[in-house]
């Protein structure tokens, strides 16, 4: 399985914030849901990625090409789409298609007009009165006009209407099912990717905790709860983080069927959501990815 993306033994110092030694790899044809709470290093992470940062240390390179002798060709064949418009208010989209088609080699005018009209976004209004949904939705038509490969998208639904939210979600799921693009998505809304994600990459504190496939996740990792007379040092082993209460116990397990075997129907065992188990991988050790 080729990977669009690779991260290796990345390391970037910033001012508050460091990321060390970094192995990332994205795969081609799938949707990648980049999590992590605010502050984990999801942006400075994406702007490696797009050459708006460059590591101290390490290698990036995006469909197999490094940015030093290739940055054009790589950037022809990506689409950004952002948290925050991009584009000078003042302007409507009519403007700003004509400066942005020159600077791809496979812009499409037919497929930008086929997209705006799919989306009802008025050509000559300009952006600053556009809705945070219609700017998300300029952006992805932008994207999807140059026939983009990869499409990156850094918090696209934050800020959203649950409505606006979910009419986003359908459209990545459309424009997924040829099978050729690839798109990474950075979200602290981790129920957004329940329906789209194929894999799920977790960060905190600038380090990859694990980069697992949803399916994976769903049948590994469980939420547990029992009393706390079941914890010793032993049980406790088979959790990654507990949380006590005078009720009893509420723990983060990655071995559900271990745990059954374990405490059998002294304890209760619920699938985990992602964000239950990106807060309780906060924080955890390296040696749970």
């Amino acid at each position: 399985m080729e990977n669009v993306i690779e991260l290796r033994g990345v390391s970037k110092a910033l001012k508050a914030f460091t990321i060390d030694n970094m192995d990332l790899q994205i795969k081609q044809g799938f949707v990648t849901g980049f999590i992590g709470a605010n502050g984990a290093g999801k942006s400075t992470t994406m702007k490696l990625i797009m050459n708006l940062l460059q590591p101290d240390n390490g290698e990036v390179s995006v469909f197999g090409l490094d940015y030093a002798s290739h940055e054009k060709e790589i950037k022809d064949r990506i689409g950004f789409v952002y948290d925050s418009n991009i584009f000078y208010e003042s302007l409507n989209l009519k403007d700003i298609s004509r400066i942005v088609a020159p600077a791809y080699k496979r812009w499409n005018h037919q497929q930008f007009k086929a997209y705006v009209n799919q989306f009802e976004l008025p050509l000559n209004k300009p952006i600053k009165k556009f809705s945070k949904g219609m700017q998300m939705k300029a952006s992805i038509a932008i994207a999807l006009s140059h026939d983009a490969e990869l499409i990156i998208m850094d918090e696209p639904t934050a800020g959203l209407d649950p409505t606006s939210r979910r009419e986003l979600l359908d459209i990545f799921q459309e424009v997924m099912v040829d099978g050729k693009r690839t798109i990474l998505f950075s979200t602290h809304i981790t129920s957004d990717l329940d329906r789209i994600a194929d894999y799920i990459v977790l960060i905190d504190e600038g380090k990859i905790l694990f980069d697992k496939p949803i399916y994976e996740l769903q049948e590994q990792y469980a939420l547990v709860k029992g009393s706390t007379e079941l914890l010793d040092p032993d049980t406790e082993a088979y959790f990654i983080k507990i949380d006590r209460s005078p009720n009893g116990f509420q723990a983060l397990t990655k071995d559900a069927t271990k745990v059954k075997e374990v405490f059998g129907n002294h304890v209760v065992i619920e699938e985990a959501s992602l964000e239950e188990i990106m807060f309780y991988m906060k924080g955890a050790d390296s040696h749970y990815d």
